[in-house]
């Protein structure tokens, strides 16, 4: 997998276990990425401007690594760790989204992410730049079955807070004390009625002006933080 631009490189280099090679613009001049780069374990090449943009798909800043792909956790290893707090995506597509939800994940100390096989963003170079290079630090674990998942969770004594606007309470209202695992719904449609009806309760976030929804990722930043303050 390909990841490029200075904030993820950065991240990346600070930890880098499952960076493979480097590849550097001709002229490239970031101290701090050189810093790190000066006792690496693998190869680091020059290339010219040319070249370096025929290899990325965005904005590269003068440097390109190939890192490992990512190698997704399991539910056991998760749970071994007595985790308190999850978010579960259902079905999320945006690979931006995705990689601001693991952003704000990794920010707020949420223990694990879950998402599904099929119908969802998986971890690639997109979500791996727009989580500046914050997949390090978190753990990702794919399944095949959410419904069946949160069945599983129940049994670790979880509570289950979906997100939706119908039939809902306000997402302030509900005690986030104990185990939580908060579910964010798809882009377009929310949760699906199969997620939905496994959920213990099902949270709204007040809109006050003419617009009757938020993004995917905004929404999940203003959840994940009422859950922690909740804890403090």
């Amino acid at each position: 997998m390909l990841v490029y631009g200075k904030n993820v490189a950065l991240e990346m280099l600070k930890n880098p276990k499952n960076v493979q090679k480097v590849l550097l613009q001709k002229g490239f001049d970031d101290k701090k990425i050189l810093s790190l780069l000066k006792n690496s374990n693998f190869p680091v090449q020059i290339k010219s401007k040319q070249e370096i943009d025929r290899l990325s798909e965005g904005v590269h800043q003068g440097i390109i690594l190939y890192v490992r792909d990512y190698q997704y956790y399991t539910l056991s290893d998760v749970l071994k760790d007595n985790p308190s707090f999850i978010v579960m995506l259902d079905h999320i597509e945006d690979p931006h989204n995705f990689g601001a939800i693991v952003r704000t994940c990794e920010a707020a100390g949420v223990d694990a992410i879950i998402i599904p096989k099929n119908r969802q963003a998986q971890v690639n170079a997109t979500v791996m730049k727009t989580s500046v290079g914050t997949l390090n630090q978190i753990k990702v674990v794919q399944v095949a079955n959410l419904p069946s998942t949160m069945d599983y969770l129940k049994q670790y004594d979880f509570w289950i807070v979906g997100t939706a606007l119908e039939d809902s309470i306000d997402y302030r209202s509900i005690d986030y004390s104990g185990k939580i695992v908060l579910v964010v719904g798809n882009e377009g449609v929310g949760i699906s009625k199969l997620v939905r009806n496994k959920c213990d309760f099902i949270a709204k976030i007040p809109m006050y002006g003419t617009t009757n929804s938020l993004n995917a990722s905004v929404a999940s930043g203003i959840m994940i933080y009422e859950v922690i303050r909740n804890r403090k």
